[in-house]
């Protein structure tokens, strides 16, 4: 019951107008007045943004901050991670390409609405990274890599907090989401950026089919998601890499095995 008055409240307020006038808001001039609230409120370190308090016109510019340069030295590990987040869950794709999420069982499938695409990943490893409101929201490469394809899928999103996940009708599969494939020294890896609640922006930087790691890709305009896929046997997590860590751009994820 509880799940399913979660699910209806969100669909009852997660539409284009609410999802607009946050957007309006977030980019207008007035919005600036929030920004030392917003900092205070999340506990946001200064000491790693480039600029000041004063250096950003609206939230929405405070929000997708860029940092002070080498604020996130790279390991030298085969895979990093591409955002500072928390390590929601990392495991395996088990035989029917699921993974669990918050109690949630997920399908590849569906997530990449390519059964081939999936199959190619049955057996492989999964790791969900999620963003805070608090966090840096520019997203960054893992690996040195190819872009092998990238598309976008879904439209609507709903929240990708710890209710959302818990509660929300499949959000990591369900919401719009940019799917990227990278070819890399590690094997073949997607790395799946997922929208947040209202405000489905996924901003990519990086046009070219050659990415550098630590290089940036994209941005989130508000807190969100993402999800990195691994073939079967290319990779072993880093030790570092547990259920409720913090991790921060440039930090080991994976090394290869």
């Amino acid at each position: 019951m509880k799940k399913k008055l979660y699910q209806r409240s969100i669909e009852l307020t997660n539409g284009p107008v609410t999802s607009g006038l946050i957007k309006h808001f977030a980019q207008s001039r007035l919005s600036r007045k929030a920004i030392p609230g917003y900092i205070k409120t999340y506990k946001i370190d200064m000491a790693d943004v480039d600029g000041n308090v004063n250096s950003f016109p609206t939230l929405h510019d405070f929000f997708i901050r860029q940092l002070k340069k080498d604020r996130r030295p790279m390991s030298e590990q085969a895979v990093v991670s591409p955002v500072d987040a928390k390590v929601e869950i990392a495991g395996d794709l088990d035989d029917n390409i699921h993974f669990l999420v918050k109690g949630q069982q997920y399908s590849l499938e569906d997530l990449l609405g390519s059964a081939e695409l999936a199959d190619f990943y049955r057996g492989g490893k999964y790791i969900v990274l999620y963003l805070s409101p608090a966090d840096y929201h520019r997203i960054h490469s893992p690996v040195d890599g190819t872009v092998l394809k990238q598309y976008v899928l879904g439209k609507k999103s709903y929240p990708v907090n710890q209710a959302g996940l818990q509660y929300g009708k499949a959000p990591i599969s369900g919401n719009y989401r940019m799917i990227t494939e990278l070819d890399s020294e590690c094997g073949r890896l997607l790395m799946v950026k997922v929208g947040a609640m209202f405000v489905n922006s996924i901003e990519l930087t990086n046009f070219g089919t050659s990415w550098k790691k630590g290089e940036e890709a994209a941005y989130f305009s508000f807190g969100s998601t993402v999800v990195l896929f691994f073939e079967r046997g290319k990779v072993e997590f880093s030790s570092n890499v547990q259920n409720g860590n913090s991790v921060r751009v440039g930090e080991a994820l994976a090394h290869m095995l």
